[in-house]
Formats: structure tokens, sequence, C-alpha cells
């Protein structure tokens, strides 16, 4: 019985942390979700404004949309700092094996891979890991300024243009909703003019007058969208983060319950039978 209500106190205690784990990663949740929504018109203007340009039938072309033979490959891999969080950052890890397989297997001379992991959590899985380069940047992490996350992509940028890596990628997990979180793969460089073609709308009736002119303005807003589109992925992680860890904090908050029945149910047991033994010693003292 003594060792059973050390048990239940212990369970006690770890369901207190997990709810109030709970609770914070709940506050985060929401200002991670702000952040996000703030993102979205942000980057859909930067969407429409391309979208205009390329419905004006004119060939642009940019030292960022120069499809090159892969020969080096820049990955970030955007993961957590902290856990009890489920399985996000094995899910993460997972992917970038999946994904450095397939480039392998997608050319056929050797392939040089960077991985720049982001997050404590899979730093040392990645180190560990044969056949890829990891890489870091001291003042970049998952909570960085979007001026530290600016800088850190005009550097991919730089490299990029410099032909130092011939793409760059990003791994990252999607909020769908707090229940589900995708892992996606998303390439930040080179810009696919493929992909923003198939999204562009209709050219509109109404002309537009442009100042300068269009080849300018399409030069320098394709670095903005690469920027606004490396962001949106950081959130998406960042968020898919909270969310993950909500749901396994409630998990272990659940199970705990069920341990803290089972052991009540135990000791309640062990207690009726020690107080009927009691009884029955005095009944039988009392008989004889």
């Amino acid at each position: 019985m003594r060792e059973l209500k050390g048990r239940i106190g212990s369970v006690q205690s770890s369901q207190k942390i997990t709810g109030a784990l709970k609770m914070i990663s709940s506050a985060k949740l929401r200002k991670a979700e702000q952040a996000l929504t703030h993102m979205k018109p942000y980057r859909e203007q930067l969407q429409n404004t391309i979208n205009n340009l390329l419905s004006a039938d004119v060939d642009f072309v940019s030292p960022l949309c120069e499809q090159r033979p892969l020969r080096r490959v820049a990955i970030v891999l955007i993961a957590s700092d902290e856990g009890h969080c489920g399985a996000f950052n094995a899910n993460l890890y997972k992917a970038l094996l999946a994904r450095v397989e397939a480039l392998r297997a997608s050319v056929s001379e050797p392939l040089s891979i960077d991985v720049y992991p982001i997050g404590g959590k899979v730093i040392s899985a990645v180190t560990k890991t044969e056949g890829i380069t990891s890489c870091s940047r001291d003042y970049f992490s998952i909570h960085s300024t979007p001026d530290e996350v600016k800088r850190f992509l005009g550097e991919m940028i730089d490299a990029f243009l410099h032909k130092e890596y011939d793409t760059v990628e990003c791994i990252y997990t999607f909020y769908k909703s707090i229940a589900t979180q995708i892992v996606k793969t998303r390439t930040i460089l080179p810009v696919s003019i493929d992909e923003l073609q198939a999204s562009a709308t209709p050219a509109r009736v109404t002309p537009y007058l442009y100042e300068p002119d269009r080849a300018s303005i399409f030069e320098a807003i394709l670095p903005l969208f690469a920027l606004s589109s490396f962001q949106e992925a950081i959130l998406q992680s960042r968020t898919s983060e909270q969310g993950a860890r909500i749901m396994a904090m409630q998990t272990a908050s659940d199970n705990a319950q069920k341990l803290l029945d089972e052991l009540r149910l135990e000791y309640n047991k062990l207690r009726q039978q020690s107080i009927t033994n009691e009884l029955l010693d005095l009944v039988g003292g009392s008989v004889q």
C-alpha cells in the first residue's frame, strides 16, 4: 500500500506537469497562428503582383530561376529546440533521410548535400548521419527574428548565384490543424517559373502602367517572394510544433488518468483487504 501510494503521488505530479505544458503550448499556439495569419496577405500580394506580370505575355529571365544539373544541394531542416512534442522531430528526420535518398537516386553523378539543421533536437542526429555535411549559422535558429531570417536567406541566395548550390530546399511541417501536421519539402531556389505561370490569373481588362519596366519589377520581387516562402515555412513549423505538443501532452494526461484509476483501484482493494483482515482478527479474538 505504501508503494502504491507513492506511485499515485508520482503520477499525479506528472499529470500536473503535462497539464501545465499543454496550457503553455496553447497560449503559444494562438500567437503562432496569428503570426501565420498576418503573413498570408503579404505573400498573397506578392503572388498577385507576379501573376499580373506573368499574364503580360512577356518572357522574364532571372538568375534566381536558373535550372542547373544537381551537384551541390542545400537542405534546411526546420525542427524544434524543445521536446515533449511526440514524433514531431523524428518525422522530420525521417523525411530528411528519404529526401536525401531520392536526390541521390535522381542523379548519376556524385552529389554533395549540405544540411542546415534548425533546432537542437535534430542537430545531433544530422551530425551523425553519413553521406551529408552538417552546416550551421550561429545567429540562425527556430526562434530567429525576421532580420536574421532575411540575413540567412540572403546568404543562400548569394551562394546560389555564385553556383555554390544548385538548389536550396527546406523540409518543414505544414500546419493543417492541432491534430494534423504534414511534413513537406519546399524548393526555395531556384524559383520555378512554370509553377508561377500555372498559378497566374488571366490578364485583366484594365491595362497597368509599370514604373520602372516589367522586367525590373520582376527581378526585384523574386527575392521577396523567395523570402516570404521561406518565412512561411518557418512559421508553419513553429505552429505545428505547438500543435504537436498539445496533442502529446493531452495524450500523456489521458494516459496518466487511466494509470491513476488503475492504481487507485488496486490501492482500494488492498486497503479493503487490510480492513477485512483486521475485522476478522477482532472477531476471532472476541469469540475466543
